[in-house]
């Protein structure tokens, strides 16, 4: 068997030697494969001249290259011809909807063909002339190789089986181990899985990221199965029955707060690492000033941590309602492609508002790009595919944010009410006056007579940076006459759990319990007056908060919080089935800490928490609404 498949080897070298038309018949495709790959120059993740997308493309001209020349002549031709016209096809599909919506096509789209074929003619009519110009360059020079190279290529008399099934199983063998070139998988969960690329191979979810990493003939085939051949787990009787009963209330919440903001224009600050113990009035005037004039829900506000990442997950809970699931695992950035139709921005949009988010990062970064766009933004904006900047880690400096023209411009000229959400990020480790932007900070603040500062210190430095850009916001608001017309909520994604010296935390917050994901949450309007709630609530509790603020309807039964001004009783909940309500800390079944209550109670909202976290989880991994929307 050895020798055999040696000398099938050998046959197979001996021609590409004797028969270099055999290389070169390989060219058409792998031009359309690298130009649709080019065509994605947005995309960060992976170089496009990356060895494994190369390897696939030219596997499968292996696959139909072989089984045609182990065809009769004609039928060799046509298959031949049949690959090209699919690859030129595919080319035409993915570059043509990546021009226009920044994703390439997935057959997820197929599901929702009803939603999008108003608009097919105009996508195709409304294309860059580049694209249609660079098709033109690319279908002549491939019908030309593919012209000349056709009567030099040795197609057999009759049908060869055993050449065929020979290039079919070593097809199958060189699928399995290509993708061992990108290294293993994460096998926990973990905030950066997104990096991974065979994490991002495995999960197949960011369509951007895997037509990068896997060349636009692995792609399609990979998509195609994972949208319609992987078997996908079926919700039981059970689960179904617990979740129609769950969406089947039909809840109707008004109160004193309704209504309040209705027709303003909002701007969300989601503030990265700014823990309660870093907002102070010498520290952060301009957020504490805010703060002093502010709805204030920051005594007992909660924002949960966890292993699947803090930051994203905290902006997947204020859009969607949910958060990262407690039973499965799974990182909330790979459920882009779930059905979401009560998101934060879907509802404003629905009220004639402009919905954006703006941030440093690029939008590959936990897969942004891909998660704004199915949450409902009309743009995510990245500071750092739009500024340029010197220094690398000028972008890290929130006064950039608004300081910069360009996004100055995105973030306040609308032409009519909008919802901006700004994601802050310098208070991020490391907290040091010697890398990053610690030190480019430092020397802005003191020259070259950088004080000794330990990370308390630099931690507070950076969160003074995010209140010069808040103090920007404030100024360019008051400048462009929308100070009385614009509401700002703020929130912290997370407490300051990156900090080393876990000695700073100890000082300011309860940390024997998860009681220390205590942040601050406050909703500030020129025209209100200053009021602490000390309502237990959490990240999932401000997207309720905010639409009955501003009027918008909405079944509360379909979120998983609830309104903070509500008037009724708070809870806050953790990934291990901890509570707390404000008076009572429970674990493990067992009341740690406060008030002790009765076993009734105690049994009641323990159950409570259990079904809030199976309908979370239930609805995520099962994609319950698109189920029900079919």
């Amino acid at each position: 068997m050895k020798d055999k498949i040696n000398d099938a080897f050998k046959a197979v070298t001996t021609l590409i030697k004797t028969h270099p038309y055999y290389l070169l018949l390989l060219l058409p495709c792998i031009l359309l494969d690298l130009s649709t790959r080019f065509s994605g120059f947005k995309v960060t993740f992976g170089p496009i001249y990356d060895i494994t997308p190369l390897l696939f493309t030219i596997l499968y001209e292996f696959l139909f290259i072989g089984i045609a020349v182990n065809l009769r002549p004609l039928a060799g031709k046509i298959l031949i011809w049949i690959m090209f016209i699919i690859s030129f096809f595919l080319f035409m599909l993915n570059v043509i909807y990546y021009s226009l919506t920044n994703f390439y096509f997935s057959f997820n789209l197929l599901l929702l063909a009803d939603e999008g074929s108003s608009y097919i003619w105009d996508t195709i009519v409304n294309t860059n002339p580049i694209i249609y110009a660079v098709a033109a360059v690319l279908l002549g020079l491939s019908i030309f190789i593919i012209i000349t190279c056709i009567p030099h290529i040795e197609f057999k008399k009759k049908t060869n089986f055993k050449g065929i099934l020979f290039v079919i199983v070593v097809f199958v063998i060189m699928h399995l181990v290509i993708p061992l070139t990108y290294g293993p998988a994460n096998k926990e969960l973990t905030w950066s899985s997104f990096k991974n690329k065979r994490n991002v191979y495995n999960e197949f979810s960011d369509v951007n990221k895997c037509m990068r990493i896997t060349g636009i003939f692995e792609y399609t085939t990979r998509n195609f199965y994972t949208t319609f051949i992987k078997s996908k787990e079926k919700i039981s009787k059970d689960d179904k029955a617990f979740l129609d009963n769950e969406y089947s209330q039909k809840l109707t919440d008004k109160n004193k707060y309704t209504g309040m903001f209705k027709d303003k224009n909002l701007i969300i600050l989601q503030l990265e690492g700014m823990d309660s113990w870093m907002l102070t009035k010498d520290n952060t005037p301009n957020l504490y000033s805010l703060k002093s004039e502010s709805i204030d829900m920051s005594t007992n506000h909660f924002s949960l941590y966890t292993g699947g990442g803090s930051t994203f997950n905290s902006e997947f809970a204020v859009n969607t309602g949910y958060t990262t699931p407690t039973t499965f695992i799974e990182n909330v950035y790979n459920l882009h492609s779930n059905t979401y139709d009560t998101t934060l921005p879907k509802l404003f949009k629905n009220h004639g508002y402009d919905v954006n988010a703006y941030h440093m990062n690029n939008g590959d970064f936990y897969s942004r790009s891909a998660n704004y766009h199915s949450w409902g933004y009309d743009n995510y904006y990245s500071l750092k595919e739009i500024a340029k900047y010197s220094d690398k880690f000028e972008y890290e400096l929130d006064r950039n944010l608004i300081l910069n023209k360009d996004f100055n411009e995105k973030i306040f000229n609308h032409k009519s009410r909008f919802v901006d959400y700004i994601i802050s990020y310098t208070p991020h480790t490391p907290f040091s006056t010697h890398d990053r932007v610690g030190k480019l900070l430092a020397k802005l603040n003191f020259g070259d007579k950088v004080p000794d500062m330990d990370e308390e210190d630099v931690a507070k430095m950076m969160a003074s940076e995010t209140d010069k850009m808040v103090g920007l916001l404030v100024d360019e608001l008051k400048k462009r006459d929308l100070y009385d017309d614009t509401v700002i909520l703020a929130f912290a994604d997370h407490y300051l759990y990156t900090i080393n010296n876990k000695a700073v935390l100890e000082k300011y917050k309860i940390s024997r319990d998860n009681r220390i994901n205590n942040t601050p949450l406050f909703i500030w309007s020129s025209d209100i007056d200053h009021k602490i709630i000390k309502k237990v609530n959490m990240q999932m509790d401000i997207l309720p908060t905010v639409l009955n603020l501003f009027g918008i309807e909405y079944n509360p039964a379909h979120l998983i919080g609830s309104d903070i001004l509500d008037g009724k009783d708070g809870l806050a909940y953790f990934s291990d089935y901890s509570w707390y309500d404000g008076k009572t800390y429970v674990s493990n079944g067992k009341v740690t800490d406060g008030k002790d209550v009765s076993k009734s109670y105690l049994t009641k909202t323990s159950q409570k928490v259990k079904n809030l976290i199976n309908k979370n989880d239930l609805t995520l991994k099962y994609n319950y609404w698109f189920d029900e929307n079919k």
